[in-house]
Parts: C-alpha cells; structure tokens; sequence
C-alpha cells in the first residue's frame, strides 16, 4: 500500500521438483510456491514477477528439470535468473553431493530456460503495447533515455529531453522479450 514500494517481486524458486528442492535444503515444495505466487498476484494488482532458478543440482534427473520447465510455464515470469550448478565450497551440497550433472547436459538445460523465457517475455511485452507507463529516467544514450516502469520493465524513450531522476509519462509503441 506504500506509494514508494514497487510493483515487482523477486521470488526464487531454484527448482520445480520436490525431491530437488529438499536436496537443496529449501523448506518449500512446489505446490507452497505456486500459492505464495498465487497469493502475490491476488494482494499485488499488476505485480510482475522475477525468479531465480539453477539448474543440474546434483541429481536432478531430466524428468525433474522438465518439472522446472513446466513451472516457469505455469506461473509466466516477466524475467528469469538462471544459472548452472556448480559447486561452493563449504557448502553441503559439496561435502554430500556428487555434481554428476554433465557440463553440457547443463548448457542444454540453461539453453532450454532461456529459449522458453524469450517466448514468455515477448508474449507478456507485446500485450503491453500502447500501454501508457510512468518511466523513471535512469540512463541515457546518444539519441534516447531509458528507464523502469513501477514493475521493473526497462524502457527506451525516443526523447532527449527528459532528465536523470525525472519521472515521465510513456506510451509503448515497440517491444521485445527483454
């Protein structure tokens, strides 16, 4: 309710199976995160929503990364964080887990998250042309500015004249997945 607090929540998940999810020491299933996502969406109108995920923890067989794929399906992320697996020291999951995910089953997988993100951004930014935002000018370049609607959208304002730290009205006439 703070006019200050932003539209957009980060919500990690990290992996779509159970199995995985306890192996990573989460104390969450996948059925208590798609509720808590339903339970943002439902108190937060017009919320957007960023995720982290890794893939090929140590175990996670191909049948529960397809189980990630199918969440990222399901809950439509207007942006994902995704990396591969790779061991911390000091970590549990180091001391008690082999990495036995290959280099390049893992690129496969980013490969796979990526591809189905790039599909899902472009079909939510599409929807939002014509739009009318308000735009904080955060940056600018040569021949534009850019900026973050109050959902943490970066947009690109064909206008020199707005300044640094200037809230404007926008309207979208162009998009892309990111």
């Amino acid at each position: 309710e703070l006019p200050k607090v932003c539209e957009s929540v980060n919500l990690p998940f990290q992996a779509g199976d159970d199995e995985v999810l306890a192996r990573m020491r989460r104390g969450y299933t996948r059925q208590e995160y798609l509720e808590k996502i339903e339970e943002v969406r439902a108190e937060i109108t017009g919320v957007t929503l960023t995720t982290d995920l890794i893939v090929g923890f140590p175990g996670e067989t191909t049948r529960q990364f397809e189980r990630t794929l199918e969440i990222l399906e399901a809950v439509r992320f207007d942006k994902v964080h995704s990396a591969a697996y790779s061991e911390r020291p000091g970590t549990i999951a180091a001391r008690k887990l082999p990495d036995d995910v290959s280099r390049d089953e893992k690129k496969r997988r980013l490969k796979a998250v990526a591809e189905m993100q790039e599909r899902i951004g472009a079909e939510i930014n599409a929807a939002l042309l014509d739009a009318a935002f308000d735009v904080l000018v955060d940056s600018h370049a040569r021949d534009r500015r850019q900026g973050r609607t109050r959902g943490d959208k970066l947009v690109y304002i064909k206008d020199t004249r707005p300044n640094l730290g200037e809230m404007v009205r926008v309207r979208i006439s162009g998009s892309t997945p990111w």
